[in-house]
């Protein structure tokens, strides 16, 4: 017989941080099981990531209902699909997971000296600029790690390329990887000194058209990039009249500092021409957001001690002088 549990009011109905704090130790495992069938949307799939036969999975998720007092699932012959309190119990719970997953693993890996090959691939300006000279630093304090480092400005098949990890920049669509903030990077509009003393800095979108821009075409689309800006409160989109083209973003910096015009390229491309005066930001008020920069890897379970220290290394906060 099928069990029905009421539904608390919605004044009284516990959230899913309340329900976490609630829990004991030992239902960690019923957990687990289900925020695998929640993944999974379906018990025998859930059974076989975790080595355990469908109906244990099921029991385990029965026993975990009985015991909040909650209907998690609405299950068919096919499909097992989250209930509200279900699916707000989903979302905190991977965090929760995925949080004792890398405390144990961190616990674990302690002790151990990272070896092997660290595979990770990133865009190229990332990657001479930050990517190169950090793993290399590892490989130097870490003897037994090997390095293949890969840099192009495609988007690697992490789990396809057999890669431990890539550096993304902008938001991640691919749900079965994992993304670890490490940074943000800023478009900005440049030109050289000696541009901007024969031509008057644009002061507005529209006095763009009145000057010569170097614009990026990407070497795999064959398309050229518009220029991004935002505008009170309006992210927008400029296509420029262009008079170069150019396929690499190193190029592009190359070209506005011989004057050739205004580029729009990252900030961190251009950031030791701004330094050594040879390149000057335009329409800085009219910059749009940054996007973020990631460290993507295919799963939080089982991560090998060398992705574990380029993990540790990149984080926020982490001292590059320590490494």
């Amino acid at each position: 017989m099928r069990r029905v549990y009421p539904r608390r009011k919605s004044k009284d109905n516990p959230n899913s941080k309340d329900i976490l704090s609630a829990m004991k130790l030992s239902s960690v495992p019923l957990l687990v099981a289900f925020a695998e069938a929640a993944k999974r949307g379906s018990f025998a799939r859930a059974a076989r990531e975790l080595h355990l036969s469908p109906s244990a999975v099921a029991k385990s998720v029965q026993r975990l209902e009985q015991h909040l007092k909650l209907r998690l699932f609405q299950r068919t012959t096919r499909r097992v699909t989250l209930t509200q309190e279900g699916a707000a119990l989903y979302e905190r719970s991977r965090r929760v997971l995925g949080e004792l997953a890398e405390l144990e693993l961190s616990a674990a890996g302690a002790a151990a000296a990272p070896s092997g090959v660290l595979r990770v691939d990133a865009p190229i300006v990332y990657g001479r600029q930050v990517l190169v000279p950090l793993a290399a630093s590892l490989a130097r304090r870490h003897p037994a790690l090997g390095l293949d480092i890969r840099l192009s400005d495609r988007f690697a098949d992490v789990i396809g390329e057999g890669l431990d990890a890539a550096i993304r920049v902008g938001r991640i669509a691919d749900s079965r990887l994992v993304a670890l903030p490490i940074g943000e990077q800023q478009m900005r509009l440049y030109a050289s000194p000696a541009y901007f003393a024969s031509r008057r800095a644009p002061r507005t979108l529209r006095e763009l058209q009145r000057h010569d821009c170097v614009v990026f075409r990407n070497p795999t689309s064959g398309r050229e990039r518009p220029w991004e800006f935002r505008q009170q409160g309006r992210a927008m989109n400029v296509q420029p009249q262009a008079r170069y083209i150019v396929d690499d973003g190193e190029g592009l910096v190359a070209a506005a500092v011989a004057g050739l015009g205004l580029v729009q390229v990252p900030d961190t491309l251009a950031q030791q021409a701004v330094r050594e005066g040879r390149l000057k930001e335009a329409l800085a008020e009219l910059r749009p957001p940054p996007v973020p920069i990631s460290l993507v890897y295919a799963s939080r379970r089982h991560i090998p001690v060398r992705l574990r220290a380029l993990i540790d290394a990149l984080r926020p906060g982490a001292s590059r002088e320590a490494i």
